[in-house]
């Protein structure tokens, strides 16, 4: 991906007030959009060069789960010593990302490298953060695999299905704006 400095400041102000709108909420609702955290430190590592931005969306993202906290009244249940276990959660989408903007191509050639790479990064992420919460939240008496396995098979095919919505938005809106700019320069 080879988006101007202007274009990757845009879209990281667009991912980051979408994870600010998105990422007090769960579930979806008619009034609340389900967290769209994972779609952005994918779409990160696909668009914005500089490594300095994860690090950054990762304090965003812990400061804007303060607020909503503090603020808000949103539930603190997930917040636990499992919670710093966010941050490799939130490195694998990243740096399957990364893989996958290294492999991208405007042709239908590299979806396959899409669903691939953002199938393992979210398979890492969920392991990462609901595995890590399982183990070390202080929630569960006895984690065991287990027990782990049902929590997975619950849980992650709801990340998953809202991962996919926001990255098949991502999509849509690359191919409107590719295709407009092409019109464009053409």
């Amino acid at each position: 991906m080879n988006c101007s400095t202007r274009q990757q400041i845009n879209i990281g102000l667009i991912l980051t007030l979408i994870m600010a709108l998105t990422r007090s909420h769960h579930w979806a609702t008619l009034s609340a959009l389900p967290d769209a955290s994972w779609a952005i430190f994918f779409l990160v590592g696909v668009y914005l060069r500089p490594m300095w931005i994860m690090p950054a969306l990762i304090a965003a993202a812990m400061g804007i789960d303060y607020v909503a906290i503090s603020q808000f009244g949103v539930s603190d249940f997930c917040i636990s010593p499992a919670y710093g276990l966010l941050v490799p959660a939130y490195a694998s989408l990243f740096i399957a990302g990364r893989i996958y903007a290294a492999h991208h191509r405007m042709s239908l050639s590299t979806l396959p490298w899409l669903f691939g790479t953002a199938l393992v990064g979210a398979i890492a992420a969920e392991l990462f953060s609901s595995g890590g919460f399982y183990v070390y939240s202080g929630r569960f008496a006895e984690p065991t695999l287990a027990g782990f396995i049902p929590q997975f098979f619950e849980y992650f095919p709801v990340m998953l299905s809202s991962f996919a919505f926001y990255l098949g938005a991502a999509a849509i809106a690359h191919l409107l704006i590719s295709s407009t700019h092409g019109q464009r320069t053409a």
